[in-house]
């Protein structure tokens, strides 16, 4: 029998965000493969098995997941949002990479989710209209002062930066170090956006500015997008207002 590996992005959290294409890989896959939070959104099922392991095993389920397709089986490995981004597709990647040759001739998809960055901008408007880019506040995998650097740069070119993995218990002051030096690089009245569980039933988002953001609005489930320069809102009466990006942009200054 030959094996199968779909690595899926199961989206933000409600199963009607979850891709026509990642639902029929999942009702043909024979195992299940991911962190046990985002294994559990699948549900159980007649000759499904499901491999649930802990955060930061990234590359011991990668390869878990090859030596299982490599064994005929139909895998699926699954992370939030789209795999591709800061998520479980880079690790089999990697895992290929340094890996048994064979492995590189298995079946391998990848099969993107809709991101937290475009639930939570679609939620709002479009903050995303114009240029942007994404940065993960995590340290485990590179320097703080890397971050610290692609951040200043970020905010200088003009991109609006959608901010993934604000803080943790074991990092809680890394989004306030990270929204004290925006301030020292953008105007204090850029929209600041910080949306959690986007899609669940406790989604919550909130728009205020870069001078009266704090740290402690986030949590672990928190996309925090930070406007550039351009971004605009539209008050609304009685309701929370539209943020955009304009498509065009001047000459840099």
């Amino acid at each position: 029998m030959s094996g199968w590996l779909a690595i899926a992005g199961l989206g933000p959290g409600a199963a009607q965000l979850i891709t026509p294409e990642v639902t029929q890989a999942l009702s043909e896959a024979s195992d299940l493969v991911g962190y046990g939070p985002y294994v559990a959104r699948v549900p159980a099922r007649p000759g499904l098995t499901c491999h649930g392991s802990d955060n930061r095993e990234e590359l011991d389920r990668a390869s878990l997941a090859l030596r299982l397709a490599a064994q005929g089986k139909r895998v699926v490995v699954v992370s939030s949002g789209d795999p591709g981004v800061f998520a479980m597709a880079a690790a089999v990647f990697e895992a290929i990479d340094a890996g048994d040759p064979a492995w590189r001739d298995l079946d391998i998809r990848v099969l993107p989710g809709i991101s937290a960055m475009f639930a939570a901008a679609a939620r709002i408007g479009a903050p995303l209209g114009h240029d942007f880019c994404a940065i993960n506040l995590s340290d485990n995998l590179k320097p703080w002062e890397l971050i610290e650097r692609r951040l200043r740069l970020a905010a200088q070119a003009g991109f609006v930066i959608a901010l993934y993995n604000p803080l943790s218990k074991a990092r809680p002051w890394q989004l306030g170090r990270a929204l004290e030096l925006l301030r020292g690089e953008l105007p204090d009245s850029v929209p600041v956006i910080f949306a959690s569980a986007v899609s669940d039933a406790g989604e919550t988002i909130d728009t205020t500015t870069l001078r009266d953001a704090m740290a402690d609005r986030a949590d672990m489930r928190t996309l925090v997008l930070i406007g550039s320069s351009q971004t605009r809102l539209i008050a609304r009466s009685g309701r929370p207002a539209f943020v955009y990006t304009p498509r065009s942009a001047g000459a840099a200054s």
